[in-house]
Parts: structure tokens; C-alpha cells; sequence
């Protein structure tokens, strides 16, 4: 995470529509904060297995819900028996 470089922008130049500029940042910056601060517990992610924290991240940030995963994880342990 050491490498992260974080950019500023000035939205109301350089964006898309007035009307979706605001919704997109928002979820993309909530989700990196989100993703930073579940990876800062593992000190250090080899760069071999970054995707893959990676990916976990999006899944839990995708699926809000306890029940919703609860009810996925069950699924896949299903199907793999």
C-alpha cells in the first residue's frame, strides 16, 4: 500500500455529468477507503496475492449484508461437496 499515490481533481472541470459525477466518486472513494483500511490489518500483502485481497474486498463490499453472505458462503460450500 506504501505505493498508493492519491490524486486530487477538480471535479467540476474535469468529470463526467453534473448529475452522476457526484454518486460515482462517492462509491469509488468509499470503496478504496474501505478496501485501505481492511488491508492495513494484514501488514504488509505479498504482491502475488494482492488480486485476491483485492477481490475480497469488492465481494464484501458489494454484498452489505451479513444474511446475503451468510446465504453465498453456504452456497459455495454446497456446491464444492
Amino acid at each position: 500500500m506504501s505505493d498508493f499515490k492519491h490524486y486530487r481533481i477538480n471535479h467540476s472541470t474535469q468529470f463526467v455529468d453534473k448529475k452522476d459525477w457526484q454518486n460515482h466518486i462517492n462509491g469509488v472513494k468509499n470503496f478504496w477507503n474501505q478496501a485501505k483500511r481492511h488491508m492495513r490489518k494484514f501488514n504488509r500483502i505479498p504482491k502475488a496475492h494482492f488480486e485476491l485481497y483485492l477481490k475480497g474486498c469488492e465481494w464484501r463490499f458489494n454484498t452489505p449484508s451479513k444474511k446475503q453472505k451468510s446465504i453465498i458462503i453456504k452456497q459455495m460450500v454446497k456446491s464444492k461437496i
